[in-house]
């Protein structure tokens, strides 16, 4: 079976490195006996954003038969989105086009019912966890004494630190 592999990194600068995720996928097809047929890498994209350079890619390839894969694996599912919307979307995509989605570290593969079924309760787990991330950082900066972004200007005026940055 010919399989397309996806990765991405979340921050190109840092120490991030998608061969972390691409090895295991290729010691996987391996095993399996799979060949890859393309590597879709994504470098300093959320998995928040539904488009990236390396997904539109695939996704284009997929829908217009530019390359011959039955399936796609990545690493982690949440390495391919964060949207239960967007994987929904996705895995219908892949459905019509009669593409598999298989996710080594959960061990989803959504040629099977069951697989399918994981698939969209995890996308949602996901979705869940993303969102209380989010809460717990709004409610954080609430909190009164809570360190606010730009310059510190207290009941004193300018801290000396905001005072030397101006200087500057």
């Amino acid at each position: 079976m010919n399989v397309a592999l996806y990765a991405r990194v979340s921050k190109a600068h840092t120490h991030q490195d998608p061969e972390a995720q691409l090895q295991p996928l290729r010691a996987m097809c391996g095993a399996k006996g799979w060949t890859i047929a393309h590597e879709y890498v994504d470098h300093g994209f959320s998995g928040a954003k539904e488009s990236r350079p390396a997904l539109d890619e695939l996704m284009r390839d997929a829908q217009h038969g530019h390359r011959d894969f039955a399936a796609i694996a990545c690493w982690k599912f949440d390495r391919f989105a964060r949207s239960t919307k967007h994987l929904l979307r996705a895995l219908e995509t892949f459905q019509s086009l009669d593409i598999a989605f298989v996710s080594l570290t959960e061990s989803v593969d959504t040629s099977t019912p069951y697989g399918k079924l994981v698939f969209t309760i995890l996308g949602a787990v996901a979705e869940l966890e993303r969102s209380l991330i989010a809460e717990r950082i709004k409610n954080g900066m609430k909190k009164h004494g809570a360190k606010k972004p730009g310059p510190k200007v207290g009941a004193n005026g300018p801290s000396r630190t905001t005072l030397w940055r101006r200087a500057r």
